[in-house]
């Protein structure tokens, strides 16, 4: 592995240790400590990943045009800014047009990661992208594990520590990533506009959308544990602390049992879409343990399964957007997975939300089984147009024969 890939695993995990003092906590402030609804917790929410899907796409397409230095820099000072700000001022509105600013500066930043990681180390196939994966997930479990004891001395303190980490970030990529950044954009950017839309890469976009739609759908689920599942649990008298440990767990599992994973991986599951698949039939087993949760030790459950189906999911999609992309749209098409993502983490808290207020969680849990359901289906078609670019291809070699 590249040296300069590693001081971007070590961005990385310092980028979302400092974003897990809040994203956990968001609902339950915006609902307890602000004292709206689930509903206007869901808008708020909603609000923040709009915000980042915008920061997707424009972080995007400026490491394609600008490189990664500067996009990073870019995405960084505007979510250092709106972390300081909001340790001072957190009344509702406040924490609406702050969240607002996290979420598109942290959508500029994580494109431009993953499409450095890609282009750091082109021939390491899905190891870059695992490697963030695991980066990620060791933020998460830093994060969330130290998220309890902030907020159990003072639940607004968990906004100095989401501001001081970030600061510290830009300050590390301002010192370390001019040269590697520089060096990656000259790489990888320098003819981007020779690039012209052809059958082949709309074929490539073809396959690209039905794929985001099913990463969409288990965003749109995922992202329930950390709004609606956050207060269900409340609600059931498990502690902020207990709740906090499930996302812990969460982290710690990733970095841990990863290489268990990766070795059934490599064994059982012969190519990226039967990996998804599975992962996908995963995460229906662990909602259909959280719709019988009660008490800790069943969310306990569901959690650790759900965890296992995310290390199959996540890593697969970006390394499928880098096999994707043509040459010199690394950015842009890391952008457009991003924004997915980041969609769903937009839609799923409103709709979650909706349902909940007016429906019940049981509700909840059910439309989402059913919308994993048709996600099996699109991944198991999403590479078709991409067989159709391989059969027009071979009958213009036997033509040309």
């Amino acid at each position: 592995m590249p040296k300069s890939l590693w001081f971007l695993i070590v961005a990385m995990a310092i980028n979302v240790t400092g974003a897990s003092f809040l994203w956990p906590l968001n609902a339950i402030i915006i609902h307890q400590e602000l004292g709206k609804s689930l509903t206007a917790a869901g808008f708020v929410l909603m609000l923040n990943a709009g915000a980042g899907v915008i920061g997707s796409l424009l972080g995007g397409r400026l490491f394609d045009k600008i490189g990664a230095y500067q996009t990073m820099i870019f995405g960084l000072v505007v979510t250092t800014v709106s972390a300081v700000i909001l340790v001072f001022y957190h009344s509702y509105y406040f924490y609406m047009i702050l969240l607002i600013g996290l979420g598109f500066g942290s959508g500029v930043i994580f494109p431009a990661m993953y499409a450095l990681a890609g282009s750091l180390w082109p021939e390491g196939g899905r190891k870059p992208f695992n490697a963030m994966y695991i980066a990620q997930n060791v933020g998460v479990a830093l994060g969330t594990a130290l998220v309890g004891v902030v907020a159990s001395i003072q639940l607004t303190a968990v906004f100095s520590a989401n501001a001081i980490m970030y600061a510290f970030l830009t300050l590390f990529v301002a010192f370390f990533f001019k040269e590697i950044g520089a060096k990656a954009h000259h790489a990888n950017t320098s003819n981007v506009f020779e690039q012209k839309t052809s059958i082949r890469s709309n074929y490539r976009m073809h396959s690209l959308v039905l794929l985001s739609i099913a990463f969409f759908i288990c965003w749109v689920a995922y992202t329930q544990w950390q709004a609606n599942v956050s207060v269900h649990t409340q609600s059931l008298g498990i502690s902020l602390q207990h709740y906090s440990f499930l996302w812990t767990i969460n982290g710690l599992m990733i970095v841990f049992a990863q290489p268990l994973v990766s070795w059934m991986i490599k064994k059982w599951v012969h190519t990226l879409k039967q990996q998804m698949i599975v992962g996908v039939l995963i995460f229906i087993l662990s909602y259909t343990v959280l719709l019988q949760a009660s008490v800790f030790s069943m969310f306990l459950v569901a959690m650790i399964v759900l965890t296992i189906g995310e290390m199959f999911v996540w890593p697969a999609v970006p390394t499928i957007a880098s096999q994707l992309a043509p040459k010199n749209k690394e950015g842009y098409y890391q952008g457009i997975i991003n924004s997915v993502a980041t969609g769903g983490r937009m839609i799923g808290p409103l709709l979650g939300g909706l349902m909940v207020d007016f429906f019940s969680m049981s509700m909840l849990i059910m439309v989402l089984l059913f919308l994993f359901v048709i996600a099996i289906f699109i991944l198991l078609v999403y590479d078709v147009p991409l067989k159709r670019v391989m059969e027009t291809k071979q009958q213009e070699v036997e033509a040309s024969s």
